[in-house]
């Protein structure tokens, strides 16, 4: 899982006083069946290089993508969520900074990317924004990943009363909203899927069973639109 950016909104999460317990707010064996399918999803659709995680939080997928051949600079604008990841990865590269304004050159990144981020943002315009400088920030040719909630998954209101980084304060983001903001930004989008369906509440024993279920969901038409995350994928050209 990662963090995300503040919102202009007073109700917001300030991460700096969940970033202790953040990590423990979804079973080990979920959060784990999701970062292996994220990192399987780069690793298919986007080649090793200088890479972005844009609202890192702890940096615990940040580290899974450094191991994997890219070059990652973390960013996020909370303090706490980067003494979190600096106490388990001193060498990583952290940088605190807000989404809406990127302290980086453009064209820097091959791979910018961001996960559970843009429904914390939450803002019309600060999502825009957040986009655009993601546009920006990478290169002719590279890619940006947005891995966010799905509106249309009936369960995302339940969850996210239950865990701590959430206030109420929050905005599942649209599918359309999305794509709209990368195209703005001169990015063109290449793959809009919706993925992941494995709940918080699956017992260890029974999550190969349900991880087959999810697979089966995901390629099947109609039903696949409930999956949990909208991923959309574009390149720069």
């Amino acid at each position: 899982m990662t963090a995300s950016m503040p919102n202009l909104a007073s109700a917001q999460t300030d991460f700096d006083l969940v970033a202790h317990e953040y990590d423990d707010s979804l079973p080990a064996h979920v959060v784990e069946h999701y970062l292996a399918k994220r990192l399987q999803y780069i690793r298919r659709h986007a080649v090793p290089g200088p890479a972005l995680d844009l609202g890192c939080g702890t940096g615990v997928f940040a580290e899974k993508i450094a191991a994997a051949g890219w070059r990652v600079v973390a960013t996020d604008p909370f303090r706490g969520m980067l003494q979190q990841l600096h106490a388990r990865s001193p060498r990583m590269a952290a940088v605190q900074a807000s989404g809406e304004a990127l302290p980086f050159a453009d064209g820097q990144f091959a791979l910018t990317y961001c996960i559970a981020v843009m429904h914390h943002i939450a803002d019309p315009d600060a999502v825009r924004r957040t986009l655009l400088e993601m546009a920006r920030v990478t290169k002719p040719g590279g890619h940006v990943l947005v891995w966010d909630h799905n509106p249309r998954n009936p369960y995302w209101p339940l969850l996210m009363k239950r865990v701590p980084q959430d206030t109420g304060a929050e905005r599942l983001i649209p599918e359309r909203e999305l794509l709209d903001g990368l195209r703005a930004g001169g990015m063109t989008p290449i793959r809009s899927d919706q993925l992941g369906l494995v709940p918080d509440f699956v017992p260890p024993a029974l999550l190969r069973l349900v991880a087959s279920a999810e697979s089966v969901i995901e390629q099947t038409p109609g039903l696949r639109r409930l999956c949990a995350h909208n991923v959309v994928l574009a390149v720069k050209h």
